[in-house]
């Protein structure tokens, strides 16, 4: 089967589930969208490479990412291969100097290992056909390497951001940083950035 190259495009709440978010892949060179619904760990964990936001401890997948180094494995690419009930099934494409192995993984925690290493993420056209959204003619293209788009949690978060002053939110983006919610502090650094 032929793989379909997709990036991240958006990484947002989900609409559909509470305590969910929603990370939307999207065909390079195409109109079709993959939203698949992931954890707020998961979300986490994309958004803080996505941002390049150095945590002040690793991450599980910078964890992983510094042990795959220190033994000198790479991540090739990952695939989204499957679809079941709703759950999309990935596998991690490794390779060492002597070896290329395939190891099973969940869609969330394989994008956030492909957004460390900068690595390709694929899928074939029957998980598309199925799950995919096509987009209209007239939606805005991004091209390849264009910044993804973070949505905050929502039009009162928005909000409350908005009323609060400059050393107020420089407060509040060293407390959301000290208990590691980077997707509030990624939404409250942008705040502060429109601001200066």
């Amino acid at each position: 089967m032929k793989k379909i190259e997709l990036e991240i495009v958006a990484l947002s709440h989900s609409i559909t589930q509470t305590h969910s978010y929603a990370v939307v892949l999207g065909e390079v060179n195409g109109l079709r969208r993959l939203p698949i619904v992931i954890g707020g760990f998961e979300a986490q964990a994309i958004a803080v490479a996505l941002e390049r936001m150095s945590p002040s401890r690793p991450l599980t997948h910078d964890l992983m990412k510094n042990f795959m180094n220190a033994f000198d494995v790479q991540l090739q690419e990952i695939i989204i291969n499957d679809l079941q009930e709703g759950i999309f099934y990935s596998k991690l494409v490794c390779f060492t100097e002597h070896d290329t192995v395939e190891i099973d993984s969940r869609t969330s925690d394989a994008l956030a290992l492909a957004v460390r290493f900068s690595c390709p993420i694929y899928t074939y056209e029957n998980i598309l056909d199925s799950a995919g959204i096509m987009m209209g003619d007239a939606a805005p293209q991004k091209s390849k390497g264009e910044a993804v788009g973070i949505e905050e949690t929502g039009s009162g978060e928005r909000e409350d951001l908005t009323s609060l002053s400059l050393s107020d939110l420089e407060s509040l983006l060293n407390d959301v940083l000290e208990n590691e919610d980077y997707i509030r502090a990624i939404a409250i650094r942008d705040e502060i950035n429109k601001r200066k």
